[in-house]
């Protein structure tokens, strides 16, 4: 989205279209989860537990630290990957909130 018209949205609407793009491929949702369900720095598995190539399963992983959501560290040869908490939770509210305004018990069409 260009930059003058990102301004014609809130910053909470920006920050949310930005973390869906950051999201939306499958890949990248997989990622997430095994980091999640790891809790811990992952140093080289990530590859293995896709199955996809190296270099597209790095590609992924560059669009998600690029997000803030993941951050990476180098550990020798190799890089360390893990949820980005602070980012991960900001998120979290911003989803939480957005889901929490509707209410939608009658059938609207």
């Amino acid at each position: 989205m260009g930059a003058t018209k990102a301004e014609l949205f809130t910053k909470e609407q920006n920050e949310m279209a930005n973390m869906a793009k950051a999201i939306a491929h499958p890949a990248r949702i997989a990622i997430l989860q095994y980091l999640v369900k790891k809790n811990a720095c992952v140093c080289g598995d990530i590859v293995e537990e896709l199955g996809l190539a190296q270099a597209t399963t790095s590609q992924h992983l560059k669009e998600l630290k690029n997000a803030g959501i993941i951050q990476g560290n180098i550990d020798g040869v190799s890089v360390c990957y893990c949820i980005n908490p602070k980012v991960w939770n900001q998120y979290q509210a911003l989803f939480n909130a957005f889901f929490a305004e509707v209410d939608l018990k009658g059938n609207c069409c």
